[in-house]
């Protein structure tokens, strides 16, 4: 893979919101460019503005005003049924709280996606397993959510966000509700997959150790984004 190619460009991202007396401006002219298979931390203190600019990035939300910027081409310019066709085929979102659904089988959890998407349902179940192997759920496949710890609960929820094998993976706060042992584990996988597969991860965290195993490190301040050297 290419490294040098330009995955994803923020391009003057500002972000407003309006209570009944003022304007908060939570982004302020966020600029950010990711390459292929770069990984990406995010830090700042709660209220800086990180989760709600990943969400942007992810197309959750939209900017003010700015643009995002998705292999060259506007993610904005799409109609909200293009919008949800496009994150479901090219982003990985793994979040704080996992997000599973207690009724079903942690395969069929890890199969929604592709299933959304129209996949044959024997492929996507074929390619949940490999997955819930790839993160060493194997021997419980057959398990519900509810029946696992949260650490492999969250590899459920890295296995769900591969299913597509989008380019890009958007982690917020993914070890935010594990213990470290537990924490580490997920990002070990994270990692793994970068290296294995390139995957591109942009992970918004409050751990500085983890971010730290990033290639990129950032913090958001006041609404402004910037590198942190090492």
């Amino acid at each position: 893979m290419n490294n040098s190619e330009s995955l994803l460009k923020v391009v003057d991202i500002h972000k407003s919101f309006y209570d009944s007396k003022r304007r908060v401006d939570v982004l302020k002219g966020v600029n950010l460019k990711v390459n292929n298979g770069e990984t990406v931390s995010i830090m700042g203190v709660s209220g800086s503005g990180k989760t709600t600019l990943l969400q942007i990035v992810g197309s959750l939300d939209k900017p003010t005003s700015g643009d995002v910027l998705f292999k060259g081409e506007s993610i904005f310019n799409k109609s909200d049924s293009e919008l949800s066709a496009f994150r479901n085929a090219n982003i990985g979102f793994i979040f704080q709280a996992h997000h599973l659904l207690m009724e079903f089988d942690i395969v069929e959890n890890v199969m929604f996606p592709a299933i959304i998407a129209g996949m044959n349902r024997k492929m996507a179940q074929e390619k949940a397993i490999t997955l819930l192997k790839d993160v060493g759920l194997i021997e419980k496949i057959t398990n519900k959510p509810s029946e696992l710890s949260g650490g492999e609960q969250q590899k459920v929820a890295v296995a769900r966000a591969l299913i597509m094998s989008p380019p890009l993976v958007l982690a917020d706060e993914p070890t935010g509700n594990l213990d470290s042992h537990s924490g580490e584990i997920i990002m070990n996988l994270l990692l793994q997959f970068n290296k294995t597969i390139g995957i591109t991860i942009i992970m918004v965290t409050h751990n500085e150790t983890f971010a730290k195993m990033m290639l990129k490190r950032y913090r958001i301040s006041d609404g402004v984004l910037f590198q942190i050297a090492d």
